[in-house]
């Protein structure tokens, strides 16, 4: 496989067995945080009630969640290098289970605020790491197997987060407590992530460089120094518009639904559930596009997509055509982290410091969204907070030229799944 005019370095030993095993590993992991997030998420409202929070303070709760993500995310490059990726993403999805369980324990049976953002900051440490780590091995196994499929294993995300998400709407559905349904989770994932990295193979792009690309940085100096290179700053950009547009969802559709429409709670979740599966789909779907059209035009069209589907659920008041809004709003946001994950580590020398940079740029919409649109829609209402999402679309499509695939990337050969 070559990318960038370099050979790929796969593990010379590995078989194409191994391979695919390796990439079914990263399936599962991608598969494990979404069900984690979707879980919690799908869960919103029900967690509002039993903490009697206003739609202000349940901003402020998720913003734990986001401070924990930011610092994950910032540690990930460093704690890559000392533990390697396999360590590092058990350690990260242990963390996830911990935090979910805890927040879990504090919003069922303590009703506590502070225990649960506690919970969230746990679960978002160890699910920023994680992200980082698991898109790392994403980009080191796509070029090993010599085939695109770095959208596939985001839609593996988002297919964790549609069955959590489903999970949800059953649990709210049937009156499962919180706390049972949350640990249920955690279980399941602590058991997974123990096998699933059983089968993650060894690779170059944490340690050092390949021949013929970047030379890695060393130390903690050499990895911040990819925040100065502008490319990484505009992927950065594209990441932030569109995260914000996909987090968005993630933090206040349900609420939005619920307040917005008047739906049930169940409903809400439902809805949810479908933004995540059109999600699920658009990454499925783009991988073809992104090779027939390339990553600035899908880009475009995906962020023009979603821009029509949020206007549609802001401003019309049919039920029915803002639900068809969501599924715009899913396919509109599914390909936009994904792209600039796979833009990232373009140069495997330097994949993880620039996908560490990249993520927590684009993490930081996780950061300030949830406040921030607590905030409007505590004076303007969920539905119209939501405007301020179509402002980061419309630069996520400005900025898209940044992501473009790099001249000198040549047809690939391989092992095939």
């Amino acid at each position: 496989m070559t990318i960038n005019g370099a050979a790929a370095a796969a593990p010379a030993e590995l078989t194409r067995k191994q391979l695919v095993g390796w990439r079914n590993a990263i399936f599962a992991i991608f598969a494990m945080c979404g069900l984690s997030i979707a879980t919690w998420l799908g869960r919103n409202p029900a967690i509002r009630d039993l903490l009697h929070a206003s739609t202000g303070k349940m901003g402020w709760i998720v913003f734990g969640l986001a401070v924990g993500s930011v610092v994950g995310l910032t540690l990930s490059s460093h704690v890559l290098v000392h533990l390697g990726g396999r360590r590092t993403i058990l350690l990260c999805l242990l963390l996830v289970a911990a935090g979910l369980t805890l927040a879990g324990f504090g919003a069922s049976i303590l009703g506590s605020a502070p225990v649960v953002v506690a919970g969230l900051a746990t679960f978002g440490a160890g699910n920023g790491m994680c992200d980082v780590a698991m898109n790392v091995e994403g980009a080191a196994n796509e070029r090993a197997l010599g085939r695109t499929i770095m959208p596939l294993f985001h839609a593996a995300f988002s297919g964790g987060t549609m069955v959590g998400a489903g999970l949800a709407a059953l649990a709210e559905h049937f009156g499962v407590p919180v706390f049972v349904h949350v640990v249920t989770v955690a279980v399941a994932i602590s058991l997974c992530a123990v096998v699933a990295v059983r089968f993650l193979a060894p690779h170059p792009d944490v340690p050092g460089a390949t021949a013929g690309m970047s030379e890695a940085p060393v130390g903690w100096r050499g990895r911040l120094a990819i925040w100065k290179e502008r490319r990484t700053l505009l992927i950065g950009l594209i990441v932030l518009g569109m995260a914000f547009t996909e987090g968005s969802a993630n933090d206040w559709l349900a609420l939005s639904m619920v307040d917005g429409h008047h739906v049930s709670n169940a409903a809400g979740a439902a809805i949810f559930g479908l933004f995540v599966t059109a999600m699920t789909a658009g990454r499925i779907l783009g991988v073809r596009a992104l090779d027939r059209f390339g990553r600035v035009l899908v880009l475009r069209a995906t962020a023009a997509m979603a821009a029509v589907g949020l206007v549609m659920v802001i401003f019309v008041p049919s039920v029915l055509i803002s639900t068809i809004g969501v599924v715009l709003w899913g396919l509109g946001a599914s390909l936009g982290f994904p792209v600039g994950m796979s833009a990232a580590a373009d140069d495997p020398a330097v994949a993880a410091a620039r996908v560490s940079a990249v993520a927590t740029i684009g993490y930081f919409a996780f950061l300030v969204g949830p406040p921030v649109i607590g905030l409007l829609g505590e004076h303007f209402g969920l539905l119209h907070a939501l405007l301020l999402v179509l402002v980061l679309v419309a630069a996520a499509g400005i900025t898209s030229p940044a992501a473009r695939e790099p001249v000198t990337r040549e047809p690939v050969v391989g092992p095939t799944a």
